[in-house]
């Protein structure tokens, strides 16, 4: 009886497993990460009028694209309920990682708020490095003593309306740009000499341990895995059950 208990527990555990997998990481996709500032941060991209400087206060960062070496952030309120900003970023391994979330440029002149310069999510030892329009990066990669990334189209940097799709115009018009870095002497490079992207990961390989179609490919999910345990568990539970019938 203490056997039968025993393998029933199993696959309810294996079963709530299953269960539970996907939510545990839901944030994952798009990199959500609560972020809160103890006082105003400028930054760049495309964002709602009169919000080029974000007041002190709790937001949330994400990933709305992610498809290609360009990245589009998106700042949202505490509650998601309003994108305050939409941001093209490079993923640049070059940047140091920090114990801080987000990273801003060390060096701002008296009284003016700190600059956004990379945004880190946990677990990752590379940062999303934001591109600033042309003029602005010039300026701040002269005062902070560090290169800028910039674009060097005019693109409007105000909206009135929040931007919402992957396939918004405003979008679709930031993964166009050109990008390339200014250096604190005032020269403009290109980006390759500034960014080194992250390293790609190995493709798995094969074994010859078993057949190449026993094998899961690396994005397989563990859920069929689960649910196979959870009919065992509840197959061997049914047979210990019959054997102590005919025991009795």
């Amino acid at each position: 009886m203490n056997l039968f208990k025993l393998s029933t527990t199993m696959c309810c555990i294996a079963l709530m497993g299953a269960v539970l997998t996907p939510t545990a990481k839901a944030d994952e996709w798009n990199n959500k990460t609560v972020i809160t500032f103890s006082g105003p941060v400028e930054i760049p991209g495309v964002h709602l009028k009169g919000f080029g400087i974000l007041p002190a206060g709790t937001y949330v960062f994400k990933l709305l694209d992610s498809a290609s070496d360009r990245h589009i952030v998106q700042i949202f309120s505490q509650d998601e309920k309003t994108v305050y900003a939409t941001i093209l970023a490079i993923p640049n391994y070059r940047l140091q990682a920090t114990d801080k979330t987000v990273m801003t440029f060390s060096e701002r002149p008296a009284g003016e708020p700190e600059a956004l310069r990379a945004w880190f999510y946990p677990g990752k030892n590379f940062g999303e490095e934001f591109v600033y329009p042309k003029a602005r990066a010039i300026e701040i990669a002269k005062t902070t003593n560090v290169p800028v990334l910039f674009t060097p189209v005019e693109i409007a940097v105000e909206v009135a309306e929040p931007v919402k799709t992957a396939d918004a115009p405003v979008v679709m018009e930031l993964k166009r740009a050109p990008i390339m870095a200014a250096e604190p002497s005032g020269e403009q490079v290109q980006l390759a000499a500034v960014v080194t992207a992250p390293p790609r990961e190995p493709m798995p390989v094969a074994t010859t341990q078993m057949p190449a179609a026993d094998i899961l490919p690396a994005t397989a999910s563990t859920l069929p895995l689960i649910g196979m345990m959870g009919l065992i568990a509840l197959g061997a539970a049914f047979s210990l059950r019959m054997i102590e019938k005919r025991v009795r």
